[in-house]
């Protein structure tokens, strides 16, 4: 029974993360009131000249003449007490964002890889990028916009109760009609479209992602069309996502707009106080702060209602990343045991995908792996190759049995423990945007550059590398592209240099010339005797290296043996290597 944890504590939520810049939102909002404030000083400046210039009487020129200054500085405050708080805002969102992102990269780097392996690219990149971006307006704006929508509001209502509390009533329903709106536009309908968009939308970055990805493979086999046809597939979701989404809420967002628009606030206050003062009750002189303040009154709602999208958007784009934040660690030994050796074995391993409803993509493998020989993989598509040999460097855990390494449950070593002594070369290669040498030296940083160098020989990609435009310091995806050969090259030439006792080849040179792919054969085999091997293998050279090989059939070992011994025997693997034995025949004839 083993005994773990996690690599560090549960991951802090979005309103932890921002308590450290309290201080900062509480500038913001200092600096937003006060601004919201002094910019009703010209409002009401107006409204006060309106009453002295219409008072019987001479008007007072000096009164007159303060009224005006106190307009004119209030504006000035408002000018520069609101820049500062957007400018401050603005500084905060980019500190916000920034510690969003390395809060994401941490647990990202912290996930099991497996739950890594079953995102697509796309979608990744959309979480780190876009949604972390989408919360740009909760920061940014919405603290200013919710100091506006009730300041001045607040303010400006206290002032025309002084003045007439009815009229007043009278003033505030086009606000009152459009808050009444809000929640049409949260329905569970609404909300149920906006996910649906959502996720319309993160097929579509993948899709680009993919076909931008593939566009040479695509073009090299005449697949254009099927390429073509995926991405227009994921557009179409996204236009019919996008119109359900419009459609729903097109005729709320209207109304709300023809509400808080200054045409129908003007014609609420000039009819109500139209009935107010033919009945006597109201001064034609007060009934200019409701026309001015008015407009005040609904500026800032109609504001935060342009910006109701934005804020949704930020909703569900912090649903995403305190979902990614909230992921479970790949669970961590309380007391790490070293291994002794590293005999590899598998015992009634059984393991299924979260949420594929109970399907055991493996059952019952027993195997064992010993020091200085090579264990090759074969068996038909789906059966289970790939899953099995990802549980040696611990991209899952099994369901049920365990996996050991020198006597040791892999859930009893330590990570960094159990990558010194497991590498793999994977058939689908992520090369960091780094040089060429510090790639190759991943798992290795402090190695020399002759090191490095000896690796890459042993992989022979030196010559290539010697090429590139600056040799080893060139960067991939700046001044070094690489074939899909090359960059698997690169990928051995670090497993070479990790020189770790337990290496695990996922069809590591599938994208190799045969001459490569012998070269390459031979730095493996030079140094097989002190290293545990485990090799997925769909070519019969690599089968023919092997000392022992196993054959999957549904998840299932069917057989064992030796090459020679298994076609001895005439079973299921005797027919696998008739199969592809022909199938190399006709590829040859295919090639001459």
């Amino acid at each position: 029974m083993t005994s773990t944890g996690t690599t560090a504590p549960p991951p802090p939520g979005v309103a932890r993360l921002l308590r450290p810049y309290a201080g900062g939102f509480a500038v913001v909002v200092i600096l937003q009131v006060i601004g919201a404030v002094a910019g009703l000083a010209p409002l009401l400046a107006v409204v006060e000249l309106g009453r002295t210039l219409l008072a019987p009487g001479q008007a007072d020129d000096g009164h007159v003449r303060n009224v005006v200054i106190a307009g004119a500085a209030g504006l000035l405050v408002r000018l520069l007490f609101t820049a500062a708080s957007s400018g401050t805002g603005h500084l905060l969102d980019t500190r916000v964002q920034l510690a969003l992102r390395r809060q994401l990269a941490a647990r990202l780097g912290r996930v099991p890889i497996g739950w890594l392996a079953r995102r697509r690219d796309g979608e990744l990149a959309k979480l780190v990028g876009e949604d972390v971006s989408a919360v740009h307006p909760v920061i940014a704006h919405t603290p200013g916009d919710l100091v506006s929508a009730f300041v001045v509001p607040l303010v400006s209502l206290g002032y025309l109760l002084t003045v007439d509390w009815r009229m007043t009533l009278i003033t505030l329903i086009p606000v009152l009609l459009a808050i009444a709106m809000v929640p049409l536009m949260m329905t569970p309908t609404r909300l149920r479209e906006q996910k649906e968009f959502d996720a319309a939308m993160g097929r579509i970055s993948a899709s680009v992602v993919e076909f931008v990805q593939g566009i040479a493979v695509v073009k090299a086999f005449g697949g254009s069309e099927r390429a073509h046809g995926r991405f227009r597939t994921a557009v179409d979701d996204f236009t019919r996502s996008f119109y359900r989404m419009v459609r729903g809420l097109s005729g709320v967002a209207a109304g709300m707009q023809v509400a808080l628009s200054p045409p129908f606030v003007l014609l609420a206050v000039l009819v109500g106080g139209a009935y107010r003062i033919t009945g006597g009750w109201l001064a034609p002189a007060d009934l200019l702060p409701f026309l001015l303040l008015g407009l005040g009154l609904t500026a800032p709602v109609a504001a935060l209602g342009h910006g109701f999208d934005d804020l949704q958007a930020a909703r569900r784009a912090v649903g995403r990343i305190r979902d990614v934040l909230a992921e479970p660690s790949l669970p961590e030994p309380v007391r790490p045991v070293a291994p002794e050796g590293h005999r590899v074995e598998l015992r009634d391993v059984r393991f299924g995908y979260e949420g594929a409803a109970g399907r055991e993509v493996l059952r019952g493998i027993d195997l064992m792996l010993e020091p200085g020989t090579i264990t090759a993989v074969v068996g038909p598509s789906g059966s289970g190759k790939s899953t099995l040999v990802q549980l040696l460097p611990r991209f899952y855990d099994p369901t049920h049995g365990s996996v050991l390494l020198g006597g040791v449950d892999l859930r009893d070593v330590g990570s960094q423990e159990l990558y010194r002594r497991v590498s793999f070369v994977f058939q689908d290669v992520r090369l960091l945007r780094a040089s060429v040498a510090d790639n190759i030296a991943l798992a290795v940083p402090h190695a020399d550059r002759d090191a490095v160098v000896r690796a890459a020989r042993r992989a022979s990609i030196h010559d290539r590398i010697l090429e590139l435009p600056r040799g080893y310091d060139s960067v991939i995806g700046e001044d070094a592209r690489l074939s899909g050969g090359e960059a698997q090259r690169v990928s051995i030439a670090r497993a070479l240099l990790a020189d770790a006792p337990v290496l695990v080849l996922d069809e590591a040179t599938a994208f190799a010339d045969p001459q490569t792919e012998q070269a390459v054969r031979e730095a493996l085999a030079q140094t097989r005797e002190k290293r545990t091997t485990l090799v997925i293998a769909h070519r019969l050279e690599t089968i023919a290296d092997a000392d022992t090989v196993v054959m999957l059939r549904d998840g299932e070992i069917v057989e064992r043996g030796t090459t020679a011994e298994l076609l001895a025997r005439g079973g299921a693997f005797a027919e696998f290597w008739k199969i592809h034995a022909g199938a190399g025949v006709m590829e040859g004839e295919e090639a001459r």
